[in-house]
């Protein structure tokens, strides 16, 4: 079961107590954005880990919370070299700013002393969850191999971080990097125990010595070199509240640069040893105990590392990397209980049985060492992720007929779906079209709203929303009167089998409560909203009483690449002002229209991609001028529409940011995979009812005295057609499922794939004949 950030919290440990007043005079003064009048500062301790001390701040003034995290070094008398925050300072600042690993964006660094005792440092602080136990108890198995899929994808991200390139190559020594641990632990094993310490451990020195005489090649060479984190394990990462997926890394005090095999070696320590406990004995780590269902194997996780990264299979160095990870782990373990001793230990209690660890660590170094094989000679075949679809009731995907076969539960609703659009879309298509080109155009046909309420109630109702965003919506409104608008609880590819048939007519998607963009703006709220964005704005929106935009594009930069966009989001106070100009604003002529998500730069001198965020803005906020709706081919798309859109000094409340600063190109990565497989599923369906009436026409029209479906070209035009399209819609299907089973990241590539062919698909140009002939 993972732990909420916030549940790691308690009080002030009183031997690492400092001024809080100081701390709060220095944030109002070094801190971008800190309050400067705050009603209210409260300072509390994380109680988990063991290194550098590390505080929660909570400020208050008014209705505004901000919450930051400090690290300090602890008080007292420390190891040489030890507790180096500065360094931790400098390796978050080089990352948060080149990269996109995924590390808290650091705000200031406060080397003098006289300050709260010991040098500090402040950063962001991260609402996730933290696992801090590697069999991951309670956690569903699906679950258990997307989490150990996101940590090592993680370690790969960090590991590919050119350390030139991001100003760190004077960080560490890239040759020698063992040799040179092997002595540093060996000393701090030696200052940590003894006489008024921790106990020494004779075998110690044995395991020392065997190290030095085995250190690999490699590390002379530094072709293993890079960026290492130096304490990477599964509890040292914060994981997205509601996705398997890494939001920060955290505890860079023995990052460096070096051997970035000990790195690895390190993270795979639990399938050796168990360290979670406060009694450790040798052999029981998850390779001894038994790998809980769902966890990878260590040579899987290994494999899963490798080729991420594309690095080599270790089998020939494993052994050497394996047990100094378990010698270094000892001799941290023995500075924790030295620490312990002398009284100055950040983990509280915890670290009263440190030094008992580290005698069971040295032992268990020993019976890895005269193990005959460690690794198995070649890395096993990665297996695809075998994620359970559907909302968990067991209809999983059906496979037996064929690669993509609808379950029987998807079948039921497609043939609902089918019905519906059969006795209520179809036959209203022309009152919608002829609404749409009348002066009224930019009014609601109020027949569509009675075919909502009907869908509603045959449960064909939200159904483009995933099972985890439901999940995470349950938790915020725990009202059973919500589950009615969470739709059936189905995966991407699922859904993909429905959004084809509501693409067979226009009006059919906004009937069900599944057009674009409020599809997007709904995931967006669902997946990053908090709990009051979610109960103003989600809500009326799952329940179709309201309609939204989403103003990204800009007419004097090219949008398509977020970075460009030049819209200003300027934080004055407990609001922020918008300034700029958006047009292709879909769905802001909508007479329903009442909330738009509007994108922007908080930072332009940020890190490239850490400069936009999204904001969530009433559209009668004064300052929203909807200059025109925009046509395509001369079509505006009433009453959906397309607006112009300028924003001057348009003030909203702060508490409408998302996700909070910064965060904006994240969350349109994580917008976009979903709905542009909607386009493409609805495209597809489109494409399906366009050769429908093809056909209908070809078998009731005569030419040269034969039928136009006697012809042999239109023979041949229907089958490239239909070639085409079962070949397009088996593209969009895989997209989909990759993107179910992969996440949006990895299954960017197909996507992407998918929306380029989609729109490169002829059907339309051999249309062109039957039309014009008509």
């Amino acid at each position: 079961m993972a732990s909420r950030t916030l549940e790691l919290v308690g009080r002030v440990d009183p031997a690492q107590s400092f001024d809080a007043d100081a701390l709060l005079r220095f944030a109002i003064a070094s801190v971008d954005g800190f309050p400067q009048t705050p009603s209210q500062f409260i300072v509390s301790q994380f109680g988990h880990g063991q290194s550098n001390p590390t505080f929660l701040i909570e400020v208050h003034s008014g209705s505004l919370k901000k919450r930051y995290v400090m690290r300090k070094k602890p008080p007292g008398k420390l190891l040489e070299s030890a507790h180096a925050v500065e360094r931790e300072f400098q390796v978050l600042h080089a990352l948060g700013t080149h990269t996109l690993v995924p590390v808290p964006k650091v705000y200031c660094l406060c080397t003098d002393s006289k300050v709260i005792g010991t040098p500090f440092y402040i950063m962001e602080y991260l609402e996730g969850r933290i696992y801090l136990d590697p069999m991951l108890p309670d956690v569903p198995p699906t679950q258990r191999n997307a989490i150990y899929h996101a940590t090592a994808k993680a370690l790969a991200a960090l590991h590919s971080a050119d350390v030139e390139a991001i100003g760190l190559c004077s960080y560490g020594k890239p040759k020698d990097y063992c040799k040179r641990q092997v002595e540093r632990w060996a000393k701090q094993y030696i200052v940590s125990t003894g006489e008024g310490k921790s106990n020494r451990n004779p075998r110690m020195s044995d395991l020392v010595n065997w190290l030095r005489e085995n250190i690999p090649i490699e590390d002379s060479s530094g072709t293993a070199a890079g960026l290492v984190h130096g304490d990477f394990r599964i509890d040292n990462l914060v994981f997205h509240p509601t996705e398997d997926r890494v939001i920060g890394i955290l505890d860079w005090e023995l990052s460096t640069v070096g051997n970035q095999m000990c790195d690895v070696a390190y993270s795979c320590l639990h399938y050796i040893v168990d360290i979670s406990s406060d009694e450790v004995k040798k052999n029981e780590g998850l390779e001894f105990s038994g790998i809980p269902e769902g966890v990878p194997s260590l040579a899987e996780y290994l494999a899963e590392y490798c080729a991420s990264v594309g690095k080599p299979w270790p089998v020939a160095q494993w052994k050497f990397y394996l047990a100094f990870s378990l010698f270094r782990g000892a001799s941290i373990y023995a500075g924790v209980h030295c620490r312990w001793i002398l009284g100055n230990a950040s983990g509280g209690e915890r670290a009263r049985h440190a030094g008992k660890k580290a005698d069971a660590i040295i032992e268990t170094a020993w019976a890895f060492i005269h193990r005959e094989s460690v690794l198995p000679l070649h890395p096993p075949q990665l297996p695809r992720e075998n994620m359970q679809l559907g909302n968990g009731s067991g209809d999983s995907l059906n496979l037996s007929g064929g690669r993509f076969v609808p379950n029987k539960k998807v079948q039921e609703l497609r043939n609902k779906l089918i019905k519906f659009m059969e006795d209520h879309i179809y036959p209203m298509e022309n009152e919608f079209y002829k609404l749409a080109q009348s002066d009224m155009r930019w009014s609601v046909h109020p027949h569509e709203e009675k075919l909502k309420e009907l869908a509603r109630k045959q449960g064909l109702w939200n159904l483009f929303i995933p099972f985890d965003s439901a999940a995470r919506v349950k938790k915020v409104i725990s009202d059973k009167a919500i589950d009615e608008l969470l739709g059936a609880g189905l995966s991407n590819l699922e859904y993909g089998y429905l959004c084809e048939i509501m693409g067979r007519s226009l009006w059919a998607p906004q009937v069900f409560n599944c057009g674009a963009p409020d599809t997007g703006n709904m995931e967006v709220l669902m997946r990053y909203g908090d709990d009051e964005q979610i109960r103003e704005w989600l809500v009326p929106l799952l329940d179709g009483t309201i309609r939204s935009g989403f103003a990204m594009t800009e007419p004097q930069v090219a949008s398509s690449d977020a970075t460009n966009i030049e819209c200003s989001i300027t934080r004055h106070e407990d609001s922020y002002i918008i300034n700029g100009r958006k047009w292709w604003t879909s769905g802001a002529m909508d007479p329903r229209c009442k909330i738009l998500i509007v994108m922007g730069k908080t930072d332009f001198k940020a890190p490239k991609h850490k400069q936009q965020s999204m904001i969530l803005v009433d559209i009668n906020t004064p300052g929203v001028n909807i200059k025109r709706p925009l046509t395509v081919f001369g079509f505006d798309d009433a009453p959906h529409g397309h607006a112009e859109i300028l924003f001057e000094n348009v003030r909203v409340p702060s508490k409408n940011i998302l996700l909070g600063e910064g965060r904006g190109f994240e969350i349109a990565q994580g917008r976009l995979g979903p709905g542009r497989l909607h386009h493409c599923m609805r495209l597809i369906g489109a494409a399906e009812r366009g050769m429908q009436m093809m056909i209908e026409r070809a078998i009731s029209r005569r030419v040269f005295d034969k039928l136009i479906a006697e012809h042999g070209s239109f023979l041949s035009d229907v089958a490239k057609c239909r070639i085409e399209l079962e070949s397009t819609r088996l593209l969009v299907l895989e997209a989909a499922d990759q993107l179910d089973l992969l996440g949006n990241k990895k299954a960017r590539g197909t996507i992407a794939m998918a929306k380029v062919y989609i729109f490169t698909y002829r059907r339309v140009d051999t249309n062109k004949e039957w039309k014009s002939d008509r």
